[in-house]
């Protein structure tokens, strides 16, 4: 993982300057480069599998995007889960999505999973925190 030494920067400066190839997240305002390990890429391709099997047998209104963001409440940070899965009808709620693939509300996303790795660190007290504090949001407007 490489964090670039920068001035903190919004979600949407970051959103512009995201490059088509490489995997990089938005951490409190400081872009950093993921690079996921060979097991890492194995469990993921694994659980998107089986996922996609159950998503076609109940004949559900999901999708497993490749690399969508995750903005978070506070704005300053955006995270590209390993797993994401999505509800399709409600991206039509979504603002960001058709421009940046970016997702903010708790009913487009049933569900989200972080392979859990050499970053953990993130994955559990970063990332879950966020998660968590997306649905509650969404929870309480509604």
């Amino acid at each position: 993982m490489f964090q670039y030494a920068a001035e903190p920067i919004t979600v949407e400066e970051f959103v512009e300057w995201k490059p088509e190839n490489g995997r990089y997240e938005l951490h409190k305002g400081v872009i950093v480069e993921m690079q996921p390990t060979g097991e890492h890429e194995l469990v993921r391709a694994f659980l998107i599998r089986e996922l996609n099997f159950e998503i076609r047998r109940f004949n559900l209104a999901y999708s497993i995007p490749g690399q969508a963001l995750v903005k978070s409440v506070d704005q300053k940070s955006g995270y590209i889960p390993d797993v994401l899965v999505l509800n399709l009808p409600n991206l039509v709620n979504e603002p960001l999505w058709k421009k940046s693939s970016t997702v903010t509300q708790a009913a487009s996303i049933p569900l989200v999973v972080e392979v859990v790795s050499t970053n953990w660190r993130d994955d559990y007290f970063l990332k879950f925190a966020e998660y968590v504090r997306v649905a509650s949001r969404w929870r309480s407007l509604s």
